[in-house]
């Protein structure tokens, strides 16, 4: 549906648990800086959106663990739109080393106002889409 970012990204020592493997819950905090970057790349802003009273949330996650990562590896995210509604955008999401696939997840992240209320996606948003 739309284009794919990529957002590299290395293992640092504090990713990593007592085995050396990245923890899980890492994962999700890669996936979150890369998405913010290809919305930034995009052209929006968030800080200037939440002055306007919107923001974005998370409303799901699905997460699959393929292969473990381990400290000071190279890493690239990839992420694409894969679907869109008037407040609504679903993104999957790769954590790659190479050409092994370790990770994967579909996130859905709503537009909604201050007070939890459902919003239309800003235009530059909806682009991510197209």
């Amino acid at each position: 549906m739309s284009a794919v970012h990529h957002w590299p990204i290395r293992v640092y020592y504090e990713d990593v648990d007592l085995a050396g493997i990245v923890y899980y819950a890492n994962y999700l905090r890669f996936i979150e800086r890369a998405r913010s970057e290809m919305v930034r790349e995009a052209g929006v802003d968030q800080v200037a959106l939440r002055a306007e009273g919107l923001v974005f949330a998370v409303t799901r996650v699905e997460a699959d663990y393929r292969a473990p990562a381990r400290y000071d590896d190279a890493l690239v995210v990839e992420t694409r739109v894969t679907g869109a509604t008037a407040a609504r955008v679903v993104m999957a999401q790769k954590v790659l080393r190479g050409d092994d696939i370790l990770f994967t997840s579909s996130v859905t992240i709503v537009c909604m106002d201050l007070a939890g209320r459902p919003k239309r996606l800003p235009s530059a948003m909806k682009a991510l889409a197209s």
